[in-house]
């Protein structure tokens, strides 16, 4: 008689390593009949009781929840766990997709047949023969093994079928004669995208390689979870949305008014723009001020930076603050409470934490007088100094007082001033007065 701990029972989850893929880890005794039916669904093993979808859509947690159905028809128990159920429910909205006359369920068809595109591509039932870079995307030609030859066009979760030939020499022609001395012999090189679901197909939940260790492990400890970030502020602000770009490279946080955007760039460098921030006169309008921030900013000051902006009228916020002597005050006082050291150098000036701490706040009084200038006029920094600094979130002209404000109560709790150490020596050098400011050309919206 059967013991019932040996019936077959199957978990799905998130897997660790990759975002969006799903593992399917099977217990009591395996079966080729789960095993087929994982496949079915785009599965595939890493060992007898580990399978995984890894898909170049991003659709896995959609694909998981249909196999789920199938295995159920078959008396097969599944459970799916509460992160991959948050993952299934969440319907994604895509910003800026390039066909924006297609539904959403018209796009998941586009975006699986890109997928059975790259999946014949993998397994070596289409071969490509040449590809080249169309000054947009990447185009390709190739033959399937028992069928047509075709033109290629577009990348990843986009990539399309453009023409079709009935012999390879036909295409292969027509191909050099479209795009000529761009013609590259072979398959494209592999994107971020498919390399990643790779890596995913590759390793057991749990065993990625380890962090580094030394400097860049330490940053990345003390600075936190970024994604991590972004998700629980979707979740704890009903007001704001997720929309995902055509890119997989990021994601967009949209307030419910659309004056107030976030695009969060998922594998930024340590130097570059991890979080963008617009504010916008209306859904259609002109952008009113930005900010960004680095990969390496502590998570809990852009957690700050990004409830600020809905701790009031997200509206109000988003219409931002003249340049004033006044509201530099305003802005910064939080750092004069905590006996920040202030100081003024010809265009700039500084607000210096207190002790052995290397951190600081810049106002670039020049660049608050620009019109259409690119440069920052408020930097928030620490580690290095501040030329040089480990981490830095820039904000330009007409930004938010209250947005500044709590950024600097955040940055200063952050840097506190040690317990034993002496009264504020010089709280004042000789500083300017803010110069006039005068009125700056808005940018126009991306």
């Amino acid at each position: 008689m059967p013991h019932p701990e040996a019936k077959p029972h199957i978990r799905l989850d998130l897997q660790q390593e990759r975002s969006s893929a799903v593992t399917a880890t099977i217990t009591g005794t395996p079966t080729h009949t789960i095993h087929a039916l994982l496949t079915i669904h785009g599965f595939e093993p890493l060992d007898e009781h580990t399978m995984v979808m890894a898909r170049i859509d991003r659709e896995e947690p959609h694909y998981a929840e249909q196999a789920a159905r199938a295995l159920r028809a078959e008396n097969i128990t599944v459970d799916i766990t509460p992160e991959l159920r948050k993952e299934i429910d969440t319907e994604w909205t895509w910003a800026d997709h390039p066909m924006p006359w297609c539904s959403r369920e018209e796009i998941r068809e586009v975006s699986n047949d890109a997928q059975q595109i790259y999946e014949d591509i993998r397994h070596g039932r289409l071969i490509i023969h040449a590809h080249a870079h169309d000054g947009w995307t990447t185009v390709a030609v190739g033959t399937y093994r028992e069928g047509p030859s075709i033109h290629l066009h577009g990348e990843n979760h986009l990539r399309t079928e453009s023409m079709r030939y009935n012999n390879p020499v036909e295409a292969i022609t027509e191909f050099e004669r479209l795009y000529g001395d761009a013609v590259r012999p072979g398959p494209a090189p592999a994107t971020s995208t498919e390399t990643e679901a790779e890596r995913a197909r590759a390793s057991l939940p749990g065993t990625a390689d380890a962090p580094t260790t030394g400097l860049g492990g330490a940053r990345a400890a003390a600075t936190g979870n970024h994604e991590a970030l972004l998700d629980d502020f979707l979740e704890a602000h009903g007001d704001w949305e997720k929309w995902r770009t055509w890119s997989d490279e990021t994601t967009h946080a949209v307030h419910q008014s659309l004056v107030m955007r976030a695009e969060f760039v998922h594998e930024a460098d340590p130097g570059e723009p991890q979080w963008s921030i617009a504010a916008y006169e209306s859904p259609v309008g002109e952008r009113l001020w930005h900010a960004t921030a680095t990969s390496t900013v502590p998570v809990d000051i852009v957690r700050t930076l990004l409830e600020s902006l809905d701790s009031a009228d997200t509206v109000e916020i988003a219409v931002g603050s003249a340049v004033s002597e006044a509201n530099v005050w305003k802005a910064t006082r939080p750092l004069f409470d905590a006996d920040w050291d202030h100081s003024a150098d010809g265009r700039f000036i500084r607000w210096q934490a207190p002790g052995d701490h290397s951190a600081g706040v810049q106002f670039d009084a020049f660049a608050a007088n620009l019109r259409q200038s690119g440069l920052p006029v408020w930097t928030f920094w620490g580690g290095g100094d501040a030329d040089t600094p480990e981490w830095a979130l820039h904000f330009s002209t007409h930004a938010a007082v209250s947005v500044l404000q709590d950024v600097a109560v955040e940055a200063a709790e952050r840097y506190a001033k040690p317990l034993a150490s002496a009264q504020r020596q010089n709280s004042l050098r000789t500083v300017s007065p803010v110069p006039g400011q005068q009125p700056a050309a808005r940018a126009r919206t991306r």
